[in-house]
């Protein structure tokens, strides 16, 4: 259901926002630089909410911004799956929301169609010490910033500690033999791992990708050419197929939410996930929160850390009447006193884009979150080890290298077989 200027004001009373708050947000209208239209009148579209906390400091945010500057602000939610679609729609047809709070290398689909932000990216990076490389490879196409990721969701592995420690495991294995065995003797004890084979935008990406990736495996090499079909994939592939055998049934069909509630539900000990399993289970004073536990991914044969974490990218379409208005948003979402709130209050499902936060105390508060304040140092990009354009954000989008493990680890292909067909795939993405 929109949501609209009016409910904003009446939500900055129910979010209590306090007289330094809104001293703070006047202040800034007043010296930043990006005036507002007369009139103005924006439309957001944001994926719907995976955490109370981070829904309730966006729409603080957003009616402070809107209370100091009088723009008109309506929120639009939609399941993330289908935000690439409506963001897709608008650029083709020339209208709809003027802001897009995107995923991944969406932006890159339709980077024409998308005001410069460039003046934005400059002011807030100067002020907030920079942005970390994996954030202007996602927001720059070329030398021009098509989009601000604002923040970044880490998916990690996810764990219950007590049944790691009856598969005989006292810390969580750093290696992928390690990580293997721990698959092996979980399904042992009757505490299966569970992790997406099916179209999970984000865990079953994030997941596939750590599996290729880990083996020395990638889609395409550093001069944008296909290299997916090589020994270091199927080498992946036969690694995939020897965790799947010890997997909860099921996860070939499985979405972003379907490892949530089997997590939740105490059906699984283990998959990969933002901190949302762990902060839901917090505000809802389960008692599983207790044992519940994150760590960074293990390394494989590759030798070095191999990460896909996801990006949250706020783009503004050309078409939108109200320029000015549209940068003052996104520059606001990103100033000190929001991003805080919303970095605080997040339970480590937010990390931050600049390098100023990557300190704040939030991240020492609680040792079972820290793992997620270094996702944005750690994180390449879904493009490697070529360039992340409108081939890399196709194929991403497509699920080719989440398709190519299902297909193999499932036995619907051989390991040879979907990795030729992943090839294939990615020919027709990479030759247009």
């Amino acid at each position: 259901m929109p949501f609209t200027r009016r409910d904003l004001l009446k939500a900055s009373a129910a979010l209590a926002l306090t007289p330094a708050v809104l001293d703070s947000t006047h202040a800034w209208a007043a010296e930043q630089p990006f005036k507002p239209e007369a009139g103005a009148r924006l439309r957001f579209l944001r994926w719907s909410k995976f955490l109370d906390a981070e829904n309730k400091a966006t729409t603080e945010a957003i009616a402070a911004f809107s209370q100091v500057t009088g723009v008109d602000v309506r929120i639009e939610n939609e399941w993330q799956d289908d935000i690439q679609t409506k963001a897709a729609i608008a650029a083709n047809v020339g209208s709809g929301p003027d802001i897009v709070w995107t995923l991944n290398a969406t932006a890159h689909l339709f980077p024409d169609k998308l005001l410069d932000l460039t003046d934005v990216a400059d002011y807030i990076g100067r002020k907030y010490g920079g942005w970390y490389p994996i954030v202007e490879t996602y927001g720059k196409s070329g030398d021009r910033w098509i989009a601000i990721p604002n923040i970044l969701v880490g998916v990690l592995p996810t764990y219950r500690m007590s049944w790691m420690s009856d598969a005989g495991f006292e810390k969580f294995p750093t290696d992928s033999d390690g990580f293997l065995k721990l698959c092996q003797q979980l399904q042992r004890v009757g505490h299966p791992a569970g992790f997406a084979f099916g179209h999970s935008t984000n865990d079953g990406n994030c997941w596939c990708h750590w599996l290729l990736w880990s083996h020395g495996g990638r889609i395409v090499d550093e001069h944008n050419r296909v290299v997916i079909n090589s020994p270091e994939t199927l080498r992946a592939l036969d690694y995939a197929r020897a965790i799947y055998t010890t997997l909860i049934p099921g996860t070939l069909s499985w979405n972003d939410a379907s490892n949530n509630k089997a997590f939740l539900a105490s059906e699984i000990a283990l998959t990969d996930n933002s901190s949302s399993i762990y902060g839901k289970a917090l505000a809802d004073r389960m008692t599983i929160a207790a044992d519940i536990n994150h760590a960074v991914w293990p390394v494989g044969p590759a030798g070095v850390p191999t990460e896909l974490h996801l990006l949250l990218p706020l783009v503004v379409f050309k078409y939108t009447k109200y320029p000015n208005a549209a940068k003052a948003f996104v520059a606001f979402m990103l100033e000190r006193d929001q991003y805080q709130n919303m970095l605080r209050s997040s339970v480590g499902y937010i990390s931050q884009s600049l390098k100023a936060y990557e300190n704040d105390p939030s991240w020492f508060k609680d040792a079972k979150i820290t793992p997620f304040r270094e996702v944005s140092a750690r994180a390449r990009s879904g493009g490697y080890a070529g360039t992340l354009g409108q081939p890399a954000a196709a194929a991403l989008a497509d699920f080719v290298v989440v398709d190519m493990f299902a297909e193999a680890a499932t036995g619907q292909l051989s390991p040879k077989e979907a990795a030729e067909k992943a090839e294939k795939r990615a020919q027709r993405f990479y030759r247009a």
